[in-house]
């Protein structure tokens, strides 16, 4: 993408045929329980090891790449509690962007607060705080995907390698990641350089310029490691005399698309944005936003309606102050293909960012790095998708309360994720334990001392001395029979029992 808008903080045609043999039986709903092992590809759909077909549907939490070496916002938060709120508000995934630095012996991590929280954080280097994050969220059921963000520090580059970085440690470090996650699943995929753009190519055949080329010989060599591992390829910034995005471009794969050595491993990777970054010709265009979706089409969308491969829309974002923005995000979200419509026969996405710190986007977390944008939120509610078994987790479907033929009924599980004295964060699942589908529930419960809710995300309450009353959200008051849902919430002091809860199901 055009960085020219971005803070340097995080500086971080083609003739549309029908899938063929395509059904409604392909709209299924996710499975709430998908997503076990290791996934791999069947045309345009990635599937778990079970075969079930899941859909990823995350954000970026970024930090990794800059300056102190980890992820942002653990001056403020514990990094289970992020992760935990994450989960809560529905996304099952995180891109993890990082940079060749975090690979150097020795480096640590800076700007990290351990008085009461990230205590288990303390005098880990960079690396084994990531071990430390893929642990946790391979523990709540969110899935990984490590991004290759930039080649140190300083700032993104065009081509996968510099004058200090050069392509052979690129690949090495690749590999080396590759290992280190090697047999844990939490870790599906490696995105392999973030954002190629001019002078890079595709398919010109110059070894020094050619990203397709680029990438085979990278994800090859990733395979070579762990065969097991999603390779997510970008696109490029121009190609044949059409300029996008930075990594946006994916014009050339329908001539030369990327070959690996591993079957059913690739997943093309796309990035788009809205006029907080810059401006496009598309956006002054008369019939915006009704034109978007042909652009979409020309640059990415082909691949995934041809079936010629899953896409994944790695990167999408904006401040949402303009209303091009707003009308943007809206028709980008319905391209993306609801997940109550298509399940995981749909696009693949990770929101930027998480991150409230992004300078021309902002991110899910407002600047105190605990409340939600709820408006932001909202726009996403109709392409997330249920996360995945994680260790630690309640019963699921056929676990205990079976249905009870033909009544609404619920329960629902509170627990502390975080505690800091101070504050603490918590987290309550919603299973429905009936045996009819859930259209709303709320859930209730009396705290035994002056615990008082200072947030909540993924439902809305109200609070009367001690008792609060939770009611579910538009976007999650209907669960299945057998399934769950969670909301997470903060509050203050901390050092409180668990109550017990209520459920009422509607």
């Amino acid at each position: 993408m055009f960085r020219t808008l971005r803070r340097a903080l995080c500086v971080a045609a083609a003739l549309l045929l029908p899938l063929a043999g395509t059904q409604s039986s392909a709209h299924a709903d996710v499975d709430a329980q998908a997503g076990a092992g290791y996934w791999h590809t069947s045309g345009r759909q990635i599937l778990d090891a079970a075969g079930q077909p899941v859909r990823i549907a995350g954000v970026n939490w970024f930090g990794f790449e800059t300056d102190i070496h980890v992820v942002h916002g653990l001056w403020a938060r514990d990094y289970k509690s992020m992760i935990d709120q994450m989960k809560s508000l529905g996304y099952n995934t995180i891109r993890m962007p990082y940079s060749d630095d975090i690979l150097k012996p020795g480096t640590m991590p800076g700007s990290i607060n351990y008085d009461g929280k990230n205590t288990d954080l303390r005098g880990l280097t960079s690396l084994q705080v990531l071990d430390r994050i893929v642990a946790y969220a391979g523990q709540a059921g969110l899935k990984i995907v490590l991004d290759r963000h930039r080649p140190d520090a300083a700032g993104q580059s065009a081509l996968w390698y510099t004058a200090s970085v050069p392509e052979s440690t690129w690949i090495a470090n690749l590999k080396s990641l590759a290992a280190r996650y090697k047999g844990n699943s939490t870790v599906i995929g490696i995105d392999l350089h973030n954002e190629p753009r001019d002078p890079a190519c595709w398919g010109c055949g110059d070894t020094a310029r050619d990203w397709r080329l680029a990438a085979q010989r990278a994800g090859n060599a990733v395979l070579s490691v762990n065969p097991e591992l999603l390779i997510m390829v970008e696109g490029v910034q121009s190609y044949n005399g059409a300029n996008g995005w930075w990594g946006g471009n994916l014009m050339g794969v329908a001539q030369h698309p990327v070959q690996l050595d591993v079957p059913n491993r690739l997943v093309y990777s796309a990035h788009d944005y809205a006029t907080s970054v810059a401006q496009q010709p598309w956006f002054s265009d008369p019939s915006f936003p009704a034109n978007m979706p042909e652009v979409w089409d020309r640059y990415w969308g082909y691949i995934f309606k041809q079936n010629i491969a899953p896409v994944w829309l790695g990167e999408f974002g904006t401040t949402l102050q303009s209303s091009v923005d707003q009308k943007w995000l809206s028709a980008l979200v319905t391209y993306l293909r609801s997940t109550s419509a298509y399940g995981a026969d749909s696009f693949h996405w990770t929101f930027w960012s998480w991150n409230p710190n992004s300078g021309d986007t902002g991110g899910i977390l407002k600047d105190d790095w605990q409340t939600v944008d709820t408006v932001k939120d909202g726009y996403l509610a109709a392409v997330k998708a249920p996360g995945f078994a994680g260790g630690g987790s309640g019963p699921g479907p056929g676990g205990p309360g079976e249905p009870g033929g033909g009544t609404a009924a619920c329960s629902a599980a509170y627990s502390v994720s975080s505690d800091w004295g101070g504050g603490f964060n918590a987290e309550v699942k919603v299973t429905n334990t009936g045996g009819v589908p859930l259209k709303s529930w709320t859930v209730s419960w009396a705290w035994t001392g002056s615990q008082k809710v200072t947030s909540m995300w993924n439902a809305s309450h109200t609070q009367s001395g001690a008792t609060v009353t939770a009611v579910n959200a538009t976007h999650n008051g209907s669960v299945p029979t057998g399934g769950s849902t969670s909301f997470g919430l903060g509050g203050t002091p901390g050092g409180g029992a668990v109550p017990s809860v209520r459920c009422t199901a509607m």
